[in-house]
């Protein structure tokens, strides 16, 4: 072998070596992009759902005023709660999301339990209806919640030091949310 083909050899295994570098970097920037991806779409369910049971919200508080119109300050929390949960939603942050839907949460339990004191807003069928619609709502907002923190927990484990990537947060209830929801009729 003479001097020329060791170069030229040595030239083809150093771009090949190139090649191999760029494709494994290529297949780690498309898992990364495909898994952050992931949670982009899982989040988009969360909000649907938020949305959902923000837009139940009005007529439930509509529902229970006209069978308990005096119970004005639990109608009033709600309404407030309702308000903090959507201005957090426009805003950044996961915590601060997460603190206002367990203010949300907990108003909405306040008001469902001065409900049971009325016997006939609890057989009111639309009443019903919304109650049900509402615990379905959240059920499916707990069950995109797990699935988001799912693709979340995927993406972070894969998480390199690439440009453009970084961790994401995990939506976490706020205190005592964490356990099972208990509906009460």
């Amino acid at each position: 072998m003479t001097g020329g083909t060791i170069t030229a050899v040595g030239g083809g295994v150093g771009c090949a070596l190139l090649i191999v570098l760029a494709a494994v970097l290529a297949a780690t920037y498309n898992r990364l992009a495909r898994l952050r991806s992931a949670a982009e779409t899982s989040w988009t369910q969360i909000e649907n759902q938020l949305d959902r049971r923000y837009a139940l919200i009005p007529d439930l508080v509509d529902t229970v005023q006209r069978y308990a119109p005096h119970e004005r300050a639990a109608l009033e929390a709600v309404v407030a709660a309702r308000g903090g949960a959507m201005a957090a939603a426009q805003a950044s942050g996961l915590t601060r999301r997460a603190e206002a839907e367990g203010t949300l949460t907990q108003a909405l339990g306040r008001l469902l339990a001065v409900a049971e004191t009325y016997p006939d807003l609890r057989h009111h069928q639309h009443f019903v209806t919304l109650q049900v619609e509402l615990s379905n709502a959240e059920d499916r907002a707990a069950y995109a919640q797990q699935a988001y923190n799912t693709a979340v927990q995927d993406y972070n484990a894969a998480f390199r030091a690439l440009p453009g990537f970084r961790r994401r947060d995990f939506f976490r209830a706020p205190g005592g949310e964490r356990g099972p929801v208990h509906a009460r009729f």
